[in-house]
């Protein structure tokens, strides 16, 4: 009896790693299994339903009309669908265009900047948040969770910006260059946690984090030390990038510029690596299974260090992106919050390069009909982060959009479809 005991015991120690792995893997096979195209329209249709609800909500003036809704229905009902129209009609404007502009300018009575404007903004807003999605869901496809692209972003901004006015290498030379530094101080700053993982077992998570507040300091104390920052200037602003060193916008007034068409290219670029390469086979062997990957003789800790350095340089090339195309110039603020808009990006992407792609011209959608919703309507800008996080919360639960519905999994129907056993 004490022998049996002796050598059953040390079996539990043994199975938690794996079992805590076969949980991961789990959650990640019925995130992406889970999440089909119903039910993410269905869950931006949630979203967009719940934010007509705030946007009545948010108005005094319809809600007044409410105190009598059992007497007159139609005055509350009918304020209440004019100010919805209206506030989402300004969104899918300032996102896609105004109908009336376009008609105008191919009448030729109006100009192509005001008719292609809403689609500049769109596409400006969207560029950087395709770099820093692919970052996440290419570690994450890696069994890593990449908390850590804000700061990646930063790092690369800093790095992209300080090339960008410190080198004075010729046209088109000096924009390679920016960028080519960005995406390796975002992957330096990647490969850090990443070294961790590998050789001490810390976590991606705690050590990403910490590295975004490290990354945000260190910008704020860099664009205020002599050098870097603008002559004659007392704010925290750095010097201008070279227009040598600027991404070329498509013309005129639009602000969209050629980040755009590399952020389809390194799209196309992830997803060969992912599917075709045989590092992104080992990746998704070492996310599907690290202990079995193992086995076959794939080097785990090699690989976590590796797909860390390539999802901050994604990251670094959000932030030169940013700098380069639209800021021009190094500020504490510069990098905005793309890196942690790349997390819900990625997520509503099912972690897929392609779905990152459209993930974030949506999201860039939400914020350029945003800025005409707030002008045009009167309604805040911060319910665009409202739709963006409901959008992602019912993304991240299938199963509540599938209960709402009343839609059936596939197993189930499968079930249902079969023969009663006896």
């Amino acid at each position: 009896m004490t022998a049996e005991a002796t050598t059953e015991a040390p079996r539990e120690p043994e199975q938690k790693p794996a079992e805590r792995e076969t949980l991961l893997t789990a959650f990640q096979r019925n995130l992406w299994a889970s999440n089909g195209v119903t039910v993410t329209t269905l869950s931006i249709f949630l979203a967009v339903v719940i934010g007509a609800v705030l946007i009545v909500l948010s108005d005094s003036a319809v809600l007044a009309k409410f105190a009598y809704f059992t007497a007159r229905p139609g005055d509350a009902l009918g304020s209440s669908w004019d100010l919805i129209s209206a506030a989402y009609s300004d969104l899918l404007k300032g996102a896609f265009g105004d109908p009336e502009a376009i008609s105008a300018w191919f009448s030729g009575t109006g100009s192509w900047q005001d008719a292609l404007g809403p689609i500049s903004e769109t596409l400006t807003y969207a560029a950087p948040l395709v770099f820093t999605g692919l970052s996440v869901a290419l570690a994450f496809r890696g069994g890593l969770f990449n908390i850590g692209a804000q700061g990646q972003a930063v790092l690369g901004a800093v790095t992209a910006g300080v090339a960008g006015f410190s080198f004075g290498l010729p046209i088109g030379l000096n924009l390679v260059i920016a960028l080519i530094v960005g995406a390796l101080g975002g992957a330096l700053w990647g490969f850090l946690p990443g070294l961790l993982k590998a050789r001490t077992g810390a976590h991606e998570v705690i050590t990403t984090i910490m590295l975004n507040y490290t990354a945000a300091l260190f910008l704020s104390w860099l664009v205020i030390q002599q050098g870097i920052q603008q002559p004659g200037r007392s704010d925290a602003i750095s010097k201008a990038v070279d227009s040598s060193a600027q991404l070329p916008s498509f013309g005129g007034a639009l602000r969209v510029h050629l980040g755009i068409v590399i952020a389809v290219l390194v799209t196309a670029g992830v997803a060969w690596l992912l599917n075709r390469s045989a590092f992104g086979f080992e990746l998704r062997a070492v996310g599907a299974n690290p202990h079995a990957a193992r086995t076959a003789g794939i080097s785990v800790a090699k690989t976590y260090a590796l797909l860390m350095a390539v999802a901050g340089g994604l990251a670094g090339l959000g932030g030169a992106t940013q700098v380069l195309g639209t800021a021009h110039a190094l500020t504490p603020a510069v990098a905005g919050n793309i890196g942690f808009d790349g997390l819900l990006v990625a997520l509503l992407g099912r972690n897929r390069p392609w779905g990152t792609l459209f993930a974030a011209l949506l999201f860039g959608a939400l914020r350029a009909g945003g800025n005409r919703m707030q002008s045009y309507s009167g309604i805040s800008l911060e319910l665009v982060t409202v739709l963006q996080a409901l959008i992602v919360i019912f993304i991240a639960a299938p199963a509540l959009v599938k209960a709402i519905f009343r839609l059936r999994t596939a197993r189930a129907a499968g079930q249902s479809a079969s023969p009663a056993k006896g």
